[in-house]
């Protein structure tokens, strides 16, 4: 049994990476090109919240209580995109510095005046 819901949850979250819009910008922004456009992608929590909000508001106007199952993706969907902008920034200046002594690796050493 436990094989099973092993199995199963390793499928779900492969289709999870592959196929929803949000875990693929999430991986496209772990990139070394995409590392810089992570601050900016928190203000898609703002659209996540508001939707999850709208879900809330029609609940209460009498709507099927299975719109508290979209208002939680919304949330976590928001959750995962706050918490992407300070990591891709702590991910951007690591890069940057080790980019940086890379570089001062290779230069070559400086050649002293003729006396």
């Amino acid at each position: 049994m436990l094989r099973i819901i092993w199995v199963i949850s390793i499928h779900l979250r492969n289709f999870m990476r592959r196929y929803m819009p949000t875990n693929i910008l999430l991986d496209a922004i772990r990139t070394r090109r995409g590392l810089k456009w992570g601050v900016p992608a928190m203000l898609l929590a703002i659209p996540y919240l508001f939707a999850a909000s709208t879900c809330t508001a029609l609940i209460d106007g009498g709507a099927s209580r299975w719109l508290y199952v979209v208002a939680l993706v919304c949330i976590w969907n928001a959750l995962k995109f706050i918490v992407i902008g300070p990591v891709s920034a702590v991910f951007l200046l690591r890069c940057k510095r080790a980019e940086d002594r890379a570089r001062q690796r290779s230069m070559p050493p400086p050649v002293p005046a003729p006396a």
